[in-house]
């Protein structure tokens, strides 16, 4: 036994309860949709409470950024307080900052309302996946991770639909008190999940533990877990956020028919986690790293074939590019957890929890607005104002300058996926772990 796996066997919380699973999953169901779901009611709300441009987008930037800078602070507090708590206390704080969005009488109480449950999200995502760590080990703690992965996924492909279904419906403040009474329910049954013991802070402690702790990137198998999700961001979120505007503007599909069509990208990642973790557990030459590889081919190989989209071919060319990058983006999902909080000291899971998230939603952010702005960018250079703005957000009417952008943004994209693998596999090569697994 390793120095790490014996801090880990004793360090051990108590055993999971049966509620475990299903209290952390359906946070987590409904924290990916608040980020994936939210824009979809911005027309709704423009509406009710007004038209200013960056106070109607910081109702979706301010949960992204509170959220992507909360995991950092929240993976250092739950070392402290403890996985249980942060999760509770996130749970709390994500269901009433949803309840005051539904309510809000202004924008700037939505923006102030959308950063605390972007905080709070911060904190359910920590606490669960330490919790997650600590709870379950061998065989139990890979299946327990690729239903965390699916739940993940299926929230992130699932929140427009489920979104815009509740729009229509109840309106835009249905959303926000759809999620506040799920993360209630999650924050009500917080007692009955295991707890773990919080390790004492010392001044010596503080000092090794920075909010930003880069100290665990010297683990290379930690950091290469790390960069995993940041190709996920690239070749998977970026496109999920984006094709189907590419779908209207090249092919002038409606909505509803590019939704259709994007259930070929989002399955794979339903089914992707829960079949790996099989694999995994009963054939022994399945392993993290080459799960991890394949992903990565099939991002690669996705992204490439994604370019064949076009006004003068059929959707159907599309499609497997498509399969490919779902596959690419759900394969490691939940097993890239599992393994990064399995390297680290079991005292340092929070924190540890808190930096790979920050890679994952940090990097989400970056690349799917650095999209948008080189796209709308190529775009202007072919058109101008109203024509330039409509044909970059989608609008039928100039199909070929849209596809002259959406192919140059896609080649950026390709050449940072191509340097990021390379990153990938010099980290991982050299590492004892990497041999093992």
């Amino acid at each position: 036994m390793t120095a790490t796996s014996a801090a880990r066997a004793t360090s051990r919380g108590p055993a999971p309860s049966r509620l475990t699973l299903p209290v952390v999953l359906l946070a987590q169901f409904v924290t990916p949709m608040a980020i994936a779901g939210t824009a979809i009611g911005l027309p709704r709300i423009s509406g009710d409470l007004g038209t200013q441009p960056t106070a109607l987008q910081w109702v979706v930037n301010g949960f992204n950024v509170a959220f992507a800078l909360g995991v950092l602070v929240w993976g250092v507090l739950s070392d402290r307080v403890g996985h249980r708590v942060t999760f509770a206390l996130g749970a709390m704080l994500f269901s009433a900052g949803s309840a005051v969005s539904a309510v809000a009488p202004s924008l700037a109480v939505l923006d102030v309302a959308r950063i605390v449950s972007g905080a709070g999200a911060a904190a359910v995502l920590t606490g669960a996946s330490a919790m997650l760590s600590h709870a379950f080990d061998g065989p139990a703690r890979t299946k327990a991770f690729a239903l965390f992965g699916t739940i993940n996924g299926l929230g992130l492909a699932l929140g427009p639909t489920v979104a815009g279904l509740l729009v229509t419906v109840v309106g835009w403040r249905g959303v926000f008190l759809v999620q506040a009474a799920a993360l209630a329910l999650a924050a009500a049954t917080t007692r009955l999940l295991p707890g773990s013991v919080p390790t004492p802070a010392t001044p010596s402690d503080s000092e090794r533990a920075p909010i930003l702790d880069l100290t665990l990137l010297r683990d290379r198998e930690f950091l290469a877990m790390c960069l995993v999700p940041v190709a996920g961001s690239i070749g998977f979120v970026t496109l999920l956020t984006y094709l189907p505007s590419a779908f209207s503007g090249i092919r002038s599909m409606s909505p509803g028919s590019a939704g259709l069509v994007m259930v070929a990208m989002t399955i794979p990642v339903l089914v992707a986690p829960t079949a790996v973790a099989e694999l995994v557990t009963a054939v022994r030459w399945v392993t993290v790293g080459s799960v991890v590889y394949v992903g990565l081919a099939a991002l690669l190989l996705g992204t490439i074939g994604i370019q064949l989209l076009s006004e003068a071919r059929s959707i159907g060319w599309v499609i497997v590019p498509m399969i490919l990058l779902g596959l690419g983006f759900g394969l490691p999902i939940g097993l890239v957890d599992g393994h990064a909080l399995a390297v680290v000291p079991a005292e340092r899971a929070g924190t540890a929890a808190g930096l790979l998230n920050f890679f994952r939603i940090g990097s989400e952010a970056v690349f799917v607005a650095g999209y948008a702005l080189v796209l709308s960018t190529v775009v202007g250079r072919r058109l101008t104002g109203a024509a330039a703005e409509a044909t970059a957000a989608g609008r039928p009417g100039h199909p070929e300058v849209y596809r002259n952008a959406f192919h140059t943004t896609v080649t950026g994209m390709l050449c940072l996926l191509v340097v990021l693998t390379a990153a990938i596999l010099l980290v991982r090569r050299g590492s004892a772990r990497a041999e093992e697994s």
